[in-house]
């Protein structure tokens, strides 16, 4: 029997439902730091986070006016492309409709791209970006985010393999079809649902 093949049985052992865990996964009590180039500095006094493109309303908030926003929790299972899956992860931020909300969305706004520190960038579609669990959080647990962790913000859209999630996020745009972000243009795939295993170009 295979490491994989042990997952269901291991799961069960601990009073945790196998079909919580896409194909190709293992569970982990770890939470890996994985991403490409170095973690960013940040001077918090500088940072910001704007909303535009197909939006009634451009948006620009410091880190104290994201603070001053409304907040949300989220319990949700997360799912690297790497093939790790870690359970019941605890997040606190500021809802992604939140943001939506304040912006005005245009009717041929169909897709986002989310940016982030060192030009980097992901795509979604507008269904999935604006489900209502979804957050930019700014705390894991009880504590801040860590900023390997992907303080100030990041993302979290837990349904997605993580990297949809973005570490150190400095906004999104709307737009009116799909822009592969930096992942996509390097073999990942342009949707990434962990149970269908759309890791790659292809799947």
């Amino acid at each position: 029997m295979g490491f994989f093949d042990k997952q269901p049985a291991e799961m069960r052992a601990r009073g945790l439902d196998p079909s919580r865990l896409p194909p190709g996964q293992y569970v982990t009590d770890r939470f890996p730091v994985l991403h490409t180039g170095s973690v960013p500095r940040i001077d918090i006094d500088e940072w910001d986070f704007t909303v535009d493109g197909l939006v009634d309303n451009p948006l620009r908030f410091t880190y104290e006016d994201v603070l001053g926003l409304e907040t949300s929790k989220l319990v949700a299972d997360i799912h690297c492309v790497t093939k790790w899956s870690k359970f019941d992860t605890e997040w606190e931020g500021v809802p992604v409709t939140h943001f939506l909300e304040k912006a005005g969305v245009a009717s041929n706004a169909t897709h986002v791209v989310v940016n982030a520190e060192h030009g980097f960038t992901a795509n979604l579609p507008m269904a999935d970006f604006s489900r209502p669990e979804n957050l930019f959080a700014y705390r894991f647990g009880s504590e801040q985010l860590e900023l390997e962790h992907g303080w100030p913000l990041r993302l979290v859209v837990p349904h997605l393999y993580f990297w949809k999630s973005v570490k150190w996020c400095r906004g999104f745009t709307l737009v009116d079809r799909d822009q592969p972000g930096f992942w996509e243009r390097n073999g990942y795939h342009m949707y990434g649902d962990p149970f269908k295993e759309q890791r790659y170009w292809g799947d």
